[in-house]
């Protein structure tokens, strides 16, 4: 089922995020088969953790006002940004604040080269991170202003590419408040679902968080949901068998929640829910040539299967058409979906292996039905236990502070 979706915010507004993936019992295999969105950060920064024995963390609360002193209110707006979801937790954002103004940037060493390479997942963890700064600074009494890409999709003479330019004025309205309290208490929940539906009202509420220029396709019904189940483990397996995937999962794996505090990224196996005999086998699994990855690969596309088979509903995010923001509207409008679901009290999680390749994403279409528009995120939703909150690099390292 399809349905176009009502003009809700554009270019000269906002809203987002993206994420991690994490599956419950079955998480590891989806770790291999890149069917996961992570909220986690890559090696680059190793020489930050022997700078510092621990980095220092970002806690997962904000205030309910915006500070007074503007150094304060621009860090409680970053504060807000950096706990949306990332690629694997890659949290490849930097924020340069200038003359009151903030400019969200792309850091090039977080990217994932395999599982990224045209750079769409890290432009929708960018807008994914707009999005709840947006929707912070609306809770809080400003009304911002939003320029997408203001050098274009080329980057600055001599520096990364700019997503996008944030500035904000006072206003007497306060807004997205349900979706402000739900900034902290969202997550990427990777855990098996009770296969419980959602109802008619929950997917107008999701729907209704929409802009005009994505388009939100729905399968709920158990045969809808197994074809697309299939689709999906057939592309897990697919980027398992992926040299230059498994390279990038096999960066990203952190040993220990210990480890991954102190790198401030990374999922760990525990973390996943494999511990012990589970846990060494993750690891060896996602090693080059280890020895149980032909039987390993049959049991990550019959587990990844049963997983989204459990799911309650399947939402597809596409793009009619696409433009230079799109990726970046597409991570607003995930974070919105994904926020909106955590005020609902249902349980959501990013399928990044579905539209992580041309065949996948031409294998999910097919399971929607979808034609003539572009897959760009495949969510799972339903019930389920709640999941812990994953590690972020406080606000202190990623802003720059310039003066005029």
């Amino acid at each position: 089922m399809s349905e176009k979706l009502p003009r809700h915010f554009g270019p000269s507004d906002s809203r987002a995020e993206f994420r991690t993936l994490t599956l419950d019992r079955r998480r590891f295999l989806v770790l291999l088969g890149g069917a996961t969105i992570a909220t986690t950060l890559p090696p680059a920064f190793a020489w930050a953790a022997k700078a510092s024995d621990r980095l220092p963390l970002q806690p997962w609360s904000l205030p309910d006002t915006m500070p007074g002193a503007p150094h304060d209110a621009v860090a409680a707006l970053v504060g807000a940004a950096i706990l949306a979801p990332s690629h694997w937790n890659s949290q490849p954002w930097r924020f340069e604040h200038d003359d009151g103004q903030l400019r969200l940037v792309l850091d090039p060493a977080r990217t994932l080269p395999g599982c990224d390479p045209d750079l769409r997942f890290a432009q929708m963890s960018l807008g994914a991170a707009l999005e709840n700064l947006l929707v912070a600074a609306r809770a809080w009494g400003q009304q911002p202003t939003v320029h997408y890409l203001p050098w274009g999709l080329a980057s600055r003479p001599g520096a990364p590419l700019v997503a996008a330019t944030v500035s904000w004025q006072p206003t007497d309205a306060r807004r997205d408040g349900a979706l402000f309290a739900a900034i902290a208490e969202r997550r990427s929940n990777a855990r098996s679902y009770e296969g419980r539906g959602i109802t008619i009202t929950q997917r107008a509420a999701l729907h209704s968080q929409m802009p005009e220029e994505i388009r939100l396709h729905w399968l709920e019904d158990r045969r809808g949901i197994a074809r697309a189940a299939n689709a999906v483990s057939d592309a897990a397996v697919a980027g398992a068998r992926d040299t230059r995937i498994r390279t990038d999962h096999q960066a990203w794996l952190r040993e220990s929640d210990g480890d991954a505090r102190r790198r401030g990224d990374g999922v760990t196996a525990e973390r996943l829910g494999y511990d012990g005999p589970f846990g060494w086998f993750a690891e060896s699994s996602m090693r080059p040539g280890g020895h149980f990855r032909r039987w390993s690969l049959g049991w990550l596309g019959h587990e990844t299967n049963e997983l989204v088979r459990a799911s309650g509903a399947l939402a597809l995010i596409t793009a009619p058409r696409r433009t230079d923001s799109t990726a970046i509207l597409a991570g607003q409008a995930y974070e919105r979906f994904a926020l909106k679901a955590t005020a609902l009290g249902l349980a959501q999680q990013p399928l990044s292996a579905a539209t992580q390749t041309e065949a996948g994403r031409a294998g999910i279409a097919k399971a929607f039905g979808v034609t003539n528009e572009e897959p760009l995120l495949l969510v799972r939703l339903g019930h389920a236990r709640t999941v812990p909150a994953s590690p972020r690099r406080a606000v202190a390292l990623v802003t720059s502070w310039h003066r005029a």
